[in-house]
C-alpha cells in the first residue's frame, strides 16, 4: 500500500512550524521500530521479539510484571536485564537527528514527551532536562522495597542466560543493599516512583 504525500498538508505544516514558539515531541513504541527495536504488539508480537518467552509459555503482560522481582528476581532481571542490553546498544535511527535538526534550523525550544522507556532522545543527544518519559526510564534503577525514593543510574552489567532468560547478576539497592528493579512502570506496578 502506498501513500500519497498531500502537498497542501506539508505546506501547512511548514507554516506552522515557522510561526511555532517551541517543538513538542510525542511519541510511543512505534519510534524505535526503525532502530531494530521490537514492538509488543500482541503475543505474537513479543513472541516474534522473544521467542523464548513463547517456549516457556510467558506473554508480554507476565514477563513485564513486577511481582517477578519479588517471588524469582532472576527470572524478573532476565527479562529486563534482556531489554536494558539491547537499549544500550542500540542506535537512534535518522528520524531523531531529523527531528532535532528541525527544531535547531528553526531555532525552537524542543520538548520530548514520550511512553518508551529505552533512552534513545538522550542517546540520539537531545538535553534529558527537556525530555518527559512518563513510564520513567531502564537506565535508571531503583529500591524494590522502596527503601526512600532515590532513583540513581543503572550502570550495572546484566548477563542474562537466552534460554532461561534468567539473569546472571542482579542489581542492588545503593542505600539498603536490597534487590533494585528498573525505575519504569510495569503492568500492575504499586512500587514505582515516578
Amino acid at each position: 500500500m502506498s501513500q500519497t504525500i498531500n502537498s497542501q498538508e506539508v505546506q501547512r505544516t511548514v507554516e506552522a512550524l515557522k510561526n511555532a514558539e517551541a517543538l513538542v515531541i510525542c511519541t510511543g513504541a512505534g519510534m524505535g521500530i526503525d532502530s531494530g527495536l521490537p514492538d509488543f504488539r500482541g503475543d505474537k508480537g513479543f513472541w516474534h521479539a522473544y521467542p523464548m518467552y513463547e517456549n516457556l509459555g510467558v506473554n508480554f503482560y507476565d514477563a513485564a510484571n513486577p511481582i517477578h522481582f519479588a517471588r524469582d528476581p532472576e527470572f524478573g532481571w532476565g527479562f529486563y536485564g534482556h531489554r536494558t542490553n539491547l537499549y544500550r546498544a542500540t542506535t537512534p535511527h535518522d528520524g531523531y537527528s531529523l527531528l532535532k535538526e528541525w527544531s535547531e534550523h528553526l531555532k525552537l525550544e524542543t520538548f520530548v514527551v514520550t511512553s518508551n522507556v529505552d533512552g534513545q532522545f538522550q542517546k540520539a543527544g537531545y538535553d534529558p532536562q527537556q525530555i518527559l518519559e512518563v513510564h520513567g526510564s531502564i537506565h535508571h534503577l531503583q529500591c524494590l522495597r522502596p527503601c526512600s525514593r532515590e532513583i540513581w543510574p543503572n550502570n550495572e552489567e546484566i548477563p542474562v542466560d537466552l534460554v532461561t532468560m534468567r539473569a546472571q547478576h542482579l542489581p542492588s539497592c545503593r542505600r539498603c543493599q536490597q534487590l533494585a528493579r528498573p525505575n519504569i512502570l510495569m503492568f500492575g506496578d504499586s512500587s514505582w516512583l515516578s
